[in-house]
């Protein structure tokens, strides 16, 4: 399967910290085929004195997409994230790893914990600091709920 993963860091050495993220997520998840640019961003949904530095990975896996989002946040958790950001409440963090794309697949899925999984990721195309990374390294992968390739969303949200 092909997954494209969403990466964010706005703690500590940044450009580090996607590094390594990359490098874990390459030996833990799948082999990493592309990656994206780093995109200095300000923060979104919250209030911060440090922006973000942004980048999308896409990776081939093996693994069904509850074990991505497992390996994902272990990779998190041991890079220094303390808590994930819930109920519309974001904090700043060394690393954030959000599971954008599977395949071309719509699923919603419950983890062992209880929270839901949903992929497509549902705020991905909204927002530029996912939507310009994967534009750069998937641009005629198609949203398989929207329709539209993610060149075309990205336009749509700096349009927009």
């Amino acid at each position: 399967m092909h997954v494209y993963l969403g990466l964010g860091t706005n703690l500590g050495d940044k450009e580090l910290n996607l590094r390594r993220a990359v490098r874990e997520i390459g030996e833990r998840i799948g082999t990493v085929v592309s990656l994206s640019a780093f995109y200095l961003t300000p923060p979104w949904g919250f209030a911060s004195d440090n922006d973000f530095l942004n980048a999308a990975v896409g990776v081939d896996t093996p693994l069904p997409p509850l074990e991505v989002l497992a390996r994902a946040q272990r990779i998190e958790r041991e890079m220094g994230r303390a808590r994930k950001s819930a109920a519309g409440i974001y904090h700043d963090r060394p690393i954030d790893i959000d599971l954008l794309l599977y395949d071309d697949q719509v699923l919603s899925l419950v983890t062992p914990e209880g929270d839901r999984l949903v992929i497509p990721h549902p705020l991905m195309a909204g927002r530029d600091f996912v939507m310009r990374p994967m534009a750069e390294i998937a641009p005629d992968v198609v949203h398989p709920v929207l329709g539209k390739t993610m060149r075309e969303l990205f336009y749509s949200v700096k349009i927009g």
